[in-house]
């Protein structure tokens, strides 16, 4: 059976919260999930989807919860991740010029290592948008994608 798993990058925890609420919506459409609030990249599943929730701050760095994650995916030794379906939420304040950095960073490098994208990434700009509606919105696009894997 499939399980998405629910990668958390936070530094303030709205971006906890936010993956709590999708997680509850795919377990309510029937997709199992399990949540990583600090993510071991060692200990991820490659032969299992994931949903990157990514929280920039700063200069565009990734959120403290996923720091160990950054260093791991940068490394000049990276593993192949060929077969990885996953997506990324890419959240951020677009009043910086690094707006998303951290989630669009993510997204890039983890094609360049051989994932697969399930769906577009999502940028949340926490200034405009309303994170959950938006979120919701997309949503569609990876239940359909997950449960045709």
């Amino acid at each position: 059976m499939t399980v998405l798993h629910l990668l958390v990058g936070t530094t303030s925890g709205n971006t906890e919260f936010l993956a709590d609420t999708v997680s509850e919506k795919l377990n309510e459409q029937g997709i199992e999930t399990e949540l990583h609030y600090e993510p071991e990249f060692e200990k991820l599943p490659t032969d299992q989807p994931w949903l990157v929730f990514l929280a920039s701050h700063g200069a565009g760095d990734y959120a403290d919860s996923m720091l160990d994650f950054y260093d791991e995916i940068n490394d000049p030794q990276s593993p192949d991740l060929t077969g990885l379906n996953y997506a990324v939420v890419a959240i951020g304040e677009s009043c910086y010029d690094t707006f998303c950095e951290a989630g669009r960073h993510c997204d890039n490098r983890l094609q360049e290592l051989g994932a697969i994208k399930l769906a577009d990434r999502l940028e949340i700009d926490m200034l405009e948008d309303d994170p959950e509606e938006k979120t919701l919105t997309w949503l569609p696009a990876i239940t359909d994608s997950v449960k045709a894997l």
